[in-house]
């Protein structure tokens, strides 16, 4: 199979060892084969050059709460670890503790605080510190809100306070955090959700305590709505079995629209601007007259992110967040395999080693 003279992907993604195939019940090549000792006399070391050379990051698309980007150059181990710190391991600030002194709705206490610790709040958890069990609750560890409401009928008999609202989310400033937010508001980053509804008559009066952690924990602290990756997809056509012009329309609405390109005269080809809306039906697998013209692919190393922020960070943010989080467990691994090399080599050994630096780095011993 080849690629059009005029493709605008780089030379690279056509390299077959790059390739995972996709044929009608299964795939193939899902193992990457760049380790020493798979190709008989080639190098294959790690080398960080190489890997820096290679390793790509693009944002394609990016608005208010969602971003799409590109990582290319990378293991999918190493892709997947990132998806999931995103999603598992970046803390955000979320209601953990309802205290109701009055609840005359519909909706049980146990839902309505489940409710209530659902809702995503726009407060930068840099600014707090955990507060683990048995921590006693201070400006530096806890969030405190109030939410008070009563339904009663006004003039005319129109109903007030029907719905309760995350907007209805009063803060109550403890300590310094007056100070320390002053014009940001600690507020809902959506203040539409609706709680509960309200008759004339019941009352809904709790105070709330958020608390900084990770979605690991409880969803609630996840500061994602989605975050997914895909391989990108690559179609490659066979020049010496070409599609017949008159199978040319058919051949192109077996695929996303704008992937394939038909000329007037009925030739095909492939529009690599929108290869990447590719879905992989495998719809062209299904007839038999398209056999051998064409195969489908993905690229082992090229994956396609797609991220919704629903808390504090903006959409952009959250990737590098996750770089962080990344970089202190691999500091925490470094300086685990130190302690274990100076015990090892006996306890004077131990002296030289150093601690991580200020970026969570720690230098190994040659």
């Amino acid at each position: 199979m080849a690629s059009s003279s005029s493709s605008q992907l780089p030379p690279s993604v056509f390299n077959p060892r790059r390739h995972v195939g996709v044929h009608a019940e299964r795939v193939s090549d899902v193992a990457s084969t760049d380790f020493p000792g798979h190709y008989p006399g080639e190098d294959h070391t790690w080398s960080l050059a190489r890997f820096k050379e290679n390793l790509t990051v693009s944002v394609k698309r990016l608005s208010q709460r969602s971003v799409e980007f590109d990582l290319v150059g990378v293991d999918a181990s190493i892709a997947n670890a990132f998806r999931r710190i995103m999603i598992a391991e970046v803390p955000t600030i979320a209601i953990e503790d309802v205290f109701v002194w009055n609840n005359t709705s519909v909706i049980h206490d146990e839902i309505l605080a489940q409710r209530l610790g659902l809702i995503p709040l726009n407060v930068d958890p840099a600014l707090f510190s955990p507060r683990l069990p048995g921590d006693i609750p201070y400006d530096r560890n806890t969030l405190v809100f109030q939410l008070d409401i009563e339904c009663s009928r006004g003039a005319k008999g129109a109903i007030i306070n029907e719905y309760v609202t995350s907007g209805d989310l009063k803060w109550v400033p403890q300590g310094e955090q007056e100070s320390v937010f002053g014009d940001l508001v600690p507020t809902a980053t959506n203040k539409d959700i609706v709680i509960a509804k309200l008759r004339p008559g019941q009352v809904i009066n709790v105070e709330l305590h958020a608390i900084k952690g990770v979605g690991k924990e409880h969803a609630k602290w996840s500061p994602v709505a989605t975050a997914t990756y895909r391989l990108h997809p690559l179609v490659l056509l066979n020049p010496s079995k070409p599609i017949p012009p008159h199978l040319a329309q058919k051949f192109a609405s077996c695929f996303s629209p704008g992937v394939v390109k038909v000329s007037p005269d009925g030739e095909v080809s492939i529009d690599d601007r929108h290869l990447r809306k590719e879905t992989m039906s495998r719809e062209v697998l299904r007839h038999k007259e398209f056999e051998g013209s064409v195969e489908l692919k993905r690229v082992r190393d090229w994956f396609i992110y797609s991220v919704e922020s629903e808390g504090p960070y903006a959409p952009e943010v959250l990737f590098p967040e996750s770089i962080k989080v990344m970089r202190g467990k691999i500091a925490a691994i470094r300086a685990a395999a130190e302690a274990l090399l100076a015990d090892s080599e006996g306890p004077d050994a131990g002296a030289a080693a150093a601690g991580p630096d200020a970026d969570g780095d720690v230098e190994m011993e040659p």
